[in-house]
């Protein structure tokens, strides 16, 4: 998700898929929120967030907590358990995840995700240029 994003505004790094590696699978199988959310909130911050520890966080924590409400709206939850309805910390998780092949769900919140983060850094893009 944040290596698409990144892509399509011209950002390339091989460290990209590096740092976004353990958020998958909420937050490393540890049953947190969902990995595309904080893909999209990692993505979101390379145009909102601070670039200093004195800097404001209030434009990162509104455009995030834009994307955390958007995405919960759409889906019912943040919470990569609650939507995949599997534990992907244990074993049964991870099989009954492959079985069911759960993953071409993961994909479309994914997308989702991928697009929700696209409106909000086009209409921060927008009104910079404004």
């Amino acid at each position: 998700m944040l290596l698409a994003v990144c892509e399509s505004q011209g950002i390339q790094s091989d460290l990209i898929p590096r740092i976004a590696t353990g958020f998958c699978g909420g937050l490393s199988r540890t049953c947190g929120i969902c990995g595309a959310v904080s893909g999209a909130i990692m993505a979101l911050n390379l145009f909102t967030g601070r670039v200093a520890p004195k800097d404001s966080v209030i434009e990162s924590y509104t455009t995030a907590g834009k994307m955390i409400e958007t995405f919960a709206g759409s889906f019912g939850s943040t919470n990569c358990k609650d939507l995949t309805g599997v534990d992907l910390g244990t074993e049964e998780g991870q099989k009954k995840f492959k079985e069911e092949n759960i993953r071409e769900r993961c994909k479309g919140y994914t997308g989702e995700a991928t697009r929700m983060a696209m409106v909000l850094i086009e209409d921060k893009l927008k009104n910079r240029g404004s």
